[in-house]
C-alpha cells in the first residue's frame, strides 16, 4: 500500500562521502515532512535531518555543516548527502515520512527498512 525504500548505504572511509536515497510509493495523495533518523548499537534513535514539503530543513547539531538533506517531490524521494564522514556516523539510517492516504483524513508516519552506513578505515 505505502512503502519507503532506502538505498545508498555502505562502507566508506573517514572523510569520505555517501548519498542516501529514500523513495515513497503506493496509494497516497500527500506527503508532508520527510526525515532521516539513525540508530547505532546501544544508542537511542536520533533525528538526523528533516525536510518539509517546501524544502526547508533542520539538522542534528552533530551533522550540521556536513550533511545536506533535500527532496524531489515529483519523485516522492528524499536524499541525504553525507560529507566529511566520521566513525561516529556509523549507524543504520532510517527514512521517515508523514503521509496521507486516499481514504484517510489525517497523516501517519511510515518508516523504511533502514540502510547500514559504516565509516571505518
Amino acid at each position: 500500500q505505502v512503502q519507503l525504500v532506502e538505498s545508498g548505504g555502505g562502507l566508506v572511509q573517514p572523510g569520505g562521502s555517501l548519498r542516501l536515497s529514500c523513495a515513497a510509493s503506493g496509494d497516497f495523495i500527500d506527503i508532508t515532512n520527510m526525515a532521516w533518523y539513525r540508530q547505532a548499537p546501544g544508542k537511542q534513535r536520533e533525528l538526523v535531518a528533516r525536510v518539509t514539503s517546501g524544502g526547508s530543513t533542520n539538522y542534528a547539531k552533530s551533522v550540521t555543516g556536513r550533511f545536506t538533506a533535500s527532496r524531489d517531490n515529483a519523485k516522492n524521494t528524499v536524499y541525504l548527502q553525507m560529507n566529511s564522514l566520521k566513525p561516529e556516523d556509523t549507524a543504520v539510517y532510517f527514512c521517515n515520512a508523514e503521509i496521507k492516504r486516499y481514504y484517510s483524513l489525517g497523516y501517519r508516519d511510515y518508516w523504511g527498512q533502514g540502510t547500514q552506513v559504516t565509516v571505518s578505515s
